[in-house]
């Protein structure tokens, strides 16, 4: 079977989710002899975290011009090829040609429910012409299918297919004996975790911050790019210096350790489209604090942890329910490990690869 990549998230983003779950996806199929692949890929996508992890034959890769790519990223692609194959954009792009079979995987409504102006008219246009013009369609929870449906009521839901994300088989509970050396300066199970985008206004970021100051537990931030100064002074005003650090370029293996040594994680996200660190941390033996919207009930284990029409105070008193030596902590790893148990990108490859499949042999 032919199948042709689109890998242009890869010079959207230097990371994120999107990339996380494309690289995933890519590494896998460049061990499956069920199909021949070929890439389409912009020449500064070299510069992609998960990107170089990936390691594309040269005679595979049809490499562009990234020039003038703030444009050429909303260009659909027309294609002379005559054989049958299936088009798989990373990103809301589709393939005109006689015998393709467009697939498009649609993460999250983000762009319609929190940005406004030109910017969402935009990414709206594209996302619903890949979504119109494809032959499958692929959401990444029950949450974004019933958001698609919400946005575009025409679509037939036979089209639809929910594949689950899945998580890195690195992130695992450690054995007592393994150490790693840390990196910031808080003692182990008295720090809340944060991981990821933070200025995102969904993201909920003055919440966590909140929450850190009426916990008094201190705050250890993962990713998400560079601490602004407004961010800056909001921390050293809130919880003070000494009370909170940021490290970047982690580590799959230290998001691990962090994880495992984690008073908890807090999530407080006002909208996922799945919400991968959920299940990095439960998988992780980290329980999460969280609020149960959008997709955050079909990935968290303890949904009593998850709460509705969060505050600060209300996410506070979470926290404190905790406890090291609590029962309510012992339950929530527990549930958080056994849900954990249901998401793994082998599983989300397969599902994909019979996808492709299921579309491919119908047509």
């Amino acid at each position: 079977m032919n199948l042709l990549l689109d890998n242009i998230i890869f010079s959207l983003q230097r990371a994120g989710g999107a990339s996380v779950v494309w690289q995933q996806h890519l590494e896998r199929l460049l061990k499956d002899d069920s199909f021949k692949c070929k890439f389409l890929e912009y020449d500064n996508a070299v510069d992609n975290f998960f990107r170089k992890n990936l390691s594309l034959k040269n005679d595979t890769v049809n490499i562009l011009d990234s020039k003038y790519l703030f444009l050429k990223r909303y260009i659909n692609l027309y294609s002379k090829a005559k054989d049958e194959h299936i088009f798989h954009s990373s990103h809301y792009r589709v393939e005109k040609a006689k015998n393709v079979i467009n697939i498009t995987t649609v993460h999250d409504f983000t762009y319609e429910y929190f940005v406004k102006g030109l910017a969402r008219k935009v990414h709206s246009f594209q996302k619903n012409l890949a979504i119109n013009s494809s032959d499958g369609i692929i959401c990444i929870s029950e949450s974004t299918k019933k958001d698609l449906l919400r946005f575009l009521p025409h679509i037939k839901q036979e089209k639809i297919k929910v594949i689950y994300n899945g998580v890195d088989k690195t992130f695992r509970v450690l054995e007592d004996n393994e150490i790693l050396e840390k990196k910031h300066p808080f003692e182990d199970y008295n720090y809340l975790l944060y991981v990821g985008d933070r200025k995102s206004i969904h993201k909920n970021f003055r919440m966590v911050v909140e929450a850190s100051a009426l916990s008094k537990i201190p705050l250890l931030l993962v990713g998400g790019g560079q601490l602004t100064e407004e961010e800056n002074q909001i921390l050293k005003k809130k919880i003070g210096l000494a009370n909170f650090k940021w490290l970047t370029g982690v580590s799959v293996e230290h998001l691990n350790y962090y994880y495992n040594k984690a008073y908890c994680l807090l999530y407080p996200s006002l909208y996922e489209g799945f919400g991968i660190p959920v299940i990095e941390a439960q998988r992780a033996g980290c329980p999460v604090v969280s609020t149960d919207c959008s997709s955050i009930p079909e990935v968290i284990g303890n949904i009593y942890l998850a709460v509705k029409e969060p505050t600060a105070q209300k996410i506070t008193n979470k926290i404190l329910e905790l406890s090291i030596n609590s029962s309510l902590r012992k339950e929530s790893v527990d549930m958080g490990f056994e849900k954990s148990k249901n998401f793994s990108w082998d599983k989300t490859y397969k599902e994909t690869t019979n996808f492709y499949k299921e579309l491919y042999f119908e047509k």
